[in-house]
């Protein structure tokens, strides 16, 4: 799992300031991620990060 969040935030680092609101995945439960709210879930470990690694490796955004 480390290694999906150095990946991550290798990736967060390179998109654009202006595109870092946009929705980039709805998980299961219904919930809209942008990158900024992957960013704080993944930096903060919630409950909900692994789900949100999981899913942006499985689109290849990651």
């Amino acid at each position: 799992m480390e290694h999906l969040k150095e990946d991550f935030f290798k990736t967060y680092s390179n998109v654009p300031i202006n595109l870092r609101n946009n929705i980039i995945l709805v998980l299961d439960d219904g919930g809209p991620i942008s990158w900024d709210v992957a960013y704080f879930a993944i930096k903060n470990d919630t409950e909900s990060s692994r789900s949100i690694l999981a899913n942006l490796k499985e689109l290849n955004l990651i």
